[in-house]
């Protein structure tokens, strides 16, 4: 049986949930010793703990030019001591050009059951990816687990049924017949999906595998080779799915090098010599908008980016007050406030929000987030465990600063102990409460567990300042919460006009900063917070271009 053949089930139910953007999830993201095996928490704890103080031999890229590795552990403040292979610029892209040609003559179904079948091996590793994430990232357990595991495999498996899809949508061939009254035309005509050429892979260190894979596996299901660019933080999350894709790779008579990993270290880091080079064609990055909007104007190359953003939480009515500041204080304390969809900006009108027992004034309201915050953070069963802890030091410093940003300080961050790592580096959420006419000091993001509370004359003022954000700075995600239906067309018709999808009314157990996949489009294109979306057409057919032949029809 073919690769293709022992997946075609899962793809098929790939596509249909792309059409239905139903629930749907092909990798379990709870870590049961009923499905993944009574020892395979212990078992990717003891394989992480074993690569540590190592060199990472995993990979099949020949002989190693030199030896990097950068790594800290938040939780630790200490180094991993893991080293990786690492080749020259010049080494990598001959590699890939090498790759190229024979990858690109792989039909799409074989590169499908090629790349489906890598996920089913790094299924296998869910646990090991997972305790390498909390040691690069900072991720809690729970979330390395999810996020880098089973969630960033769902995501590579949409860009695969996507591209699937999309190189299926033409037949490869046809007679073309046309009538001319006392004979007919009749021309052979065949359509090739050519790839771009090589793609560049460019991570982030706070979610290394999650927004990496989308553009890793939708450059090689299109037929293009990949160098995987990771942050010099956070690699071995990224290495463990690059490994097992080379992997399936030579099993079955390819070259490797048609996926490399490309590392480098905060001195040299390479990511500017590789985009610029003439022969990568294709690129992807998450991260700052200043390098993203670099990236942007390479000419001759299709970018897909992933930028800063300024996302917003528009209150006007509620139902139940304690419950939309308890889910509003989870979003902002998840992951130290360090993922893209995060709230940053809470606009609240200053008489008040509306709710079935009257008015909530704006000091009430800043309260009950202020005291949700603290229950949160102050138990030892939750806080550090939703927290984690802060990746990168500059981090803490900014929340350190956000007190002086001009305001009335609701909430000073404070470190709290994380039971397990007594050196964990960890910043609790601040509240800063900013007047909504210094938009200077709300109209960038803050990265990190900052919340402002900006105090707007009414709702109407608070969608207009929430739609500025978007258009002008970029937004990835935006809450708000109105019993009003015209208020909430209203809110759903301005932000997306400024590109940027609204979570309604949310209380429990879901939060503005989740995205699903094969439902949520991530990032939508349309604002400056990044100019690609996973994962929608588009974010596959720029990696490859249809080229039709045709000639007379033989008789």
């Amino acid at each position: 049986m073919s690769l293709f053949e022992k997946h075609k089930d899962i793809l098929n139910k790939s596509i249909e949930a792309l059409h239905k953007r139903a629930f749907f999830a092909a990798y379990p993201e709870h870590p049961s010793p009923k499905i993944y095996g009574e020892t395979a928490d212990e078992d990717g704890r003891k394989k992480f703990q074993g690569a540590m103080g190592r060199k990472f031999e995993e990979l099949l890229q020949g002989d190693a030019e030199s030896w990097i590795g950068v790594e800290e552990s938040p939780y630790l403040q200490d180094a991993l001591n893991i080293q990786y292979p690492a080749y020259s610029t010049e080494t990598l892209i001959e590699n890939a050009k090498k790759a190229f040609h024979q990858w690109r003559k792989v039909d799409v179904e074989d590169r499908t059951g090629i790349l489906i079948e890598s996920l089913d091996r790094i299924k296998e590793r869910f646990f090991e990816i997972a305790y390498a994430t909390m040691h690069t990232t900072g991720q809690g357990y729970m979330m390395a687990f999810q996020a880098s595991g089973p969630h960033a495999a769902d995501r590579a498996l949409e860009a695969i049924a996507v591209g699937y899809e999309e190189l299926k949508r033409f037949p490869s061939g046809v007679i073309w017949d046309k009538p001319m009254g006392k004979y007919n035309i009749k021309l052979d005509k065949e359509w090739r999906a050519v790839p771009k050429g090589i793609g560049l892979v460019i991570g982030c260190s706070t979610f290394p595998t999650w927004n990496s894979v989308p553009g890793i596996y939708a450059s090689l299901i299109t037929g293009n080779p990949v160098l995987v660019k990771p942050h010099p933080g956070a690699v071995l999350p990224i290495a463990i799915f690059v490994a097992e894709i080379q992997k399936v790779l030579q099993e079955n008579g390819l070259d490797p090098n048609i996926c490399q990993l490309a590392v480098d270290s905060y001195d040299k880091m390479i990511s500017k010599d590789l985009a610029e080079h003439k022969d990568v064609k294709v690129i992807d990055f998450t991260g700052n908008s200043a390098f993203g909007s670099y990236l942007e104007k390479l000419d001759g190359k299709a970018v897909f980016t992933e930028k800063t953003g300024v996302n917003s939480a528009i209150i006007d009515s509620v139902d139940d007050v304690d419950k939309v500041a308890a889910n509003l204080a989870f979003s902002l304390t998840l992951y130290s406030g360090q993922m893209c969809t995060a709230p940053q900006n809470f606009y609240i009108p200053k008489d008040g929000i509306n709710t079935p027992n009257g008015k909530v004034s704006f000091d009430e309201f800043a309260q009950k987030l202020v005291d949700n915050i603290n229950g949160l953070v102050d138990n030892p069963k939750a806080g550090p465990f939703v927290l984690g802890t802060i990746q990168n030091k500059n981090t803490c410093s900014r929340v350190d600063e956000a007190k002086n940003i001009g305001g009335k300080v609701w909430l000073e961050s404070r470190s709290i102990e994380n039971p397990m790592f007594k050196n964990a580096r960890i910043s609790t959420p601040v509240l800063v409460e900013v007047d909504a006419a210094d938009k200077e000091k709300f109209s960038k993001e803050l990265f990190g567990p900052i919340g402002l509370l900006i105090k707007t004359n009414d709702t109407d003022h608070s969608i207009a300042l929430a739609k500025e954000m978007a258009l002008k700075h970029g937004a990835i995600s935006c809450g708000a919460y109105t019993n009003d239906p015209q208020i909430k067309e209203k809110i759903a018709d301005e932000m997306a006009l400024a590109a940027t999808p609204v979570s309604f009314n949310l209380v429990g157990g879901i939060y503005m900063n989740q995205n699903a996949g094969f439902s949520d489009f991530h990032v939508t294109g349309g604002n400056p917070a990044g100019n690609a979306s996973f994962t929608n057409p588009e974010y596959v057919v720029k990696r490859f271009t249809w080229v039709g032949h045709r000639e007379p029809a033989k008789a």
